[in-house]
């Protein structure tokens, strides 16, 4: 099992990026999946995930209305879209499978220890 994240790189406040995150050895339609990332010194945070279906999805206040989770089953993707990018959002950002159910609370979707499948992380810096 291998998830392997991409897309990051250096962007000035207010651009754009789009993370992906490449699945591997199991079957995408059973698992939820969401986006984390850790800035230097910092705790890894929840970012967004989105459920098995996709019909629903979860953000944290940081990213609401900038970011935007999405993903393709058929293909074994998942994506970030970040937009509005501000210098604090500059960290590792990983990506994170997990087979529970995430919709019954903030405390256990946006908990890294509900996740046990994790990419290898990608970095976004945001600076002018």
């Amino acid at each position: 099992v291998q998830l392997q994240a991409s897309g990051g790189g250096f962007v000035q406040p207010g651009g754009s990026l789009r993370l992906s995150c490449a699945v591997s050895g199991l079957n995408l339609d059973d698992w939820a999946i969401g986006w984390f990332r850790q800035a230097p010194g910092k705790e890894r945070e929840f970012v967004q995930a989105i459920t098995r279906s996709g019909g629903d999805t979860y953000y944290a206040d940081s990213v609401k209305g900038r970011f935007t989770i999405s993903r393709d089953n058929a293909k074994n993707m998942m994506y970030l879209q970040m937009n509005s990018l501000k210098p604090e959002d500059t960290a590792v950002y990983y990506c994170a499978a997990t087979e529970r159910a995430i919709g019954l609370s903030m405390r256990i979707r946006g908990s890294p220890n509900t996740y046990n499948v994790w990419g290898q992380g990608t970095l976004v810096t945001v600076s002018s």
